[in-house]
């Protein structure tokens, strides 16, 4: 009797390494070829200049194609495990990753094709089907995208598109079957749908977004930061979730740090808001924070009309004011002077959003080698004299924490968010039954064991001491004053 094929077992509903590389590279060629339609459609759906749209989104997420065709097969290919111990002779094992299966993605309009396009390629470069709900605020541009993603040779259905509503979304999520969902948006919402998926046991990945820092300190160069935190903040009308919420500026530069701002800000001209509740809200902080002693760099504060604001840089903000925390999102920025390092990471920790940070420093580099100091920013994105532009990076990996969501999208922490792990062994039919040794032989291996791993005899045990918290009693609100008896 023959033995089946395994080829012709194996579900028609899977994807080689070898279609997902030749779709890559279809998928990459016609972004490029409708790169200026993609911008367009952008530009015309969110307020975004064209060359901005352009520049940010159709620039870093062909890149990112590229970068997968030539990364992604190293990241998920089958590798050994190695350090196999010596008892496990005549077994191996190998590493490989497989796919989630389908793959849900909601999408966000602040970049509608940047960060969809990511997510998307990384969920086919995985070799999952992937269903995209778009974003309500920007349809048109993510189903244009789609439909590119689609048209690329891929077998029917295996990229579906769903509608854009609100309501489509939570039906998707709550009875879809997927066996993964990945979320962009507002903590509100995101906590939403994390609590819809807890429901199922489904897995999800929640880039929220961040209030983050940048940390201007006492060696930087202030004209430096100055150009680029406005940049940072003031690209894509503000609406940018790793751009930072505040400025932390030690007070021996902080004069020249304004000076450098300053013509920035009164030359600044009113942008375009996706929400016109948000634009409202910003100016909302702003005066909260010039009631409290702030003032507006520029000397005006103007308030917000029908979506359109102009940028504003409130200085000498107190570190209560509501505008410090960070809970806006547009074009506003909030610069605190601080009296050195300790002060500002001590402000900085306060703010439970935390995505990415900046440091402005002119000893970066000694900086970026102090990995106690790096970590303990807390974000999974740390920029030295720049800020938001290396994350273009295609390696670059965005994971939230705390209040900033969950799991990583982009860059290979990512594309392996997208897989499950699986370890294949192998026996050598030679080897002997895996059975405890007789009790007989328990010694010689116990002294065998210490010799190879150079432990010494341990010797009598003593009997170990009781636990201090053996035996006390925890005061909780309903013992607490009353006295314990027992």
């Amino acid at each position: 009797m023959s033995m089946a094929d395994p080829n012709t077992l194996i579900c028609r509903r899977t994807l080689s390494w070898a279609d997902r590389l030749r779709w890559l590279r279809r998928f990459r060629r016609a972004v490029a070829a409708h790169g200026r339609d993609l911008a367009r459609v952008i530009a015309e759906e969110v307020g975004k200049p064209e060359s901005e749209a352009y520049v940010s989104e159709v620039l870093p997420l062909v890149a990112s194609i590229r970068w997968h065709e030539a990364c992604a097969g190293s990241i998920l290919g089958s590798r050994p495990a190695w350090g196999r111990p010596g008892w496990l002779l005549g077994r191996t094992v190998t590493l490989q990753r497989a796919p989630l299966g389908r793959v849900l993605i909601i999408a966000t309009w602040n970049y509608p094709a940047g960060l969809l396009g990511i997510q998307l390629l990384q969920g086919i470069a995985a070799g999952n089907q992937v269903t995209v709900k778009p974003s309500e605020r920007s349809p048109e541009s993510q189903r244009l995208l789609v439909r590119l993603a689609a048209s690329c040779g891929l077998p029917d259905g295996w990229i579906e598109l769903a509608d854009a509503s609100r309501a489509e979304g939570e039906r998707l999520v709550a009875h879809g079957g997927f066996d993964k969902v990945i979320f962009t948006g507002g903590s509100g919402t995101g906590l939403t749908v994390a609590k819809m998926c807890a429901e199922s046991l489904t897995p999800s990945v929640l880039e929220l977004s961040g209030r983050d820092s940048a940390l201007v300190l006492s060696d930087a160069d202030p004209a430096l930061a100055a150009r680029r935190l406005w940049l940072a903040f003031t690209m894509n009308a503000g609406q940018t979730c790793m751009a930072p919420r505040r400025a932390l500026v030690d007070r021996s530069v902080y004069r020249a740090f304004l000076d450098a701002m300053a013509p920035l800000a009164a030359g600044a001209r009113p942008v375009r808001l996706v929400d016109a509740i948000e634009a409202q809200r910003c100016t909302t902080l702003v005066n909260e924070a010039l009631a409290l002693g702030a003032r507006s760099l520029s000397g005006v504060a103007e308030a917000a009309s029908d979506g359109w604001m102009r940028p504003i840089v409130a200085v000498d903000c107190p570190a209560h004011a509501p505008l410090v925390h960070g809970e806006h999102f547009g074009p506003v920025m909030a610069v605190v002077p601080v009296d050195g390092l300790h002060e500002a990471l001590a402000m900085h920790r306060r703010n439970a959003h935390v995505l990415a940070t900046s440091v402005f420093s002119r000893s970066a580099r000694r900086l970026q080698r102090n990995e106690a100091f790096v970590q303990s920013l807390g974000s999974s994105v740390v920029t030295f004299n720049e800020c938001v532009t290396p994350t273009g990076h295609p390696g670059v990996s965005i994971a939230g924490r705390g209040a900033s969501g969950w799991g990583a999208s982009r860059g290979e922490a990512g594309l392996l968010e997208l897989t499950r792990p699986l370890s294949v062994s192998r026996t050598a039919s030679w080897t002997p039954d895996a059975e405890p040794p007789p009790p007989r032989m328990l010694g010689m291996l116990d002294h065998m064991v210490r010799w190879w791993h150079g432990a010494r005899s341990p010797g009598r045990l003593e009997h170990p001491a009781r636990p201090a918290f053996e035996g006390t009693t925890v005061e909780t609100p309903a013992t607490a004053g009353k006295e314990q008896h027992g």
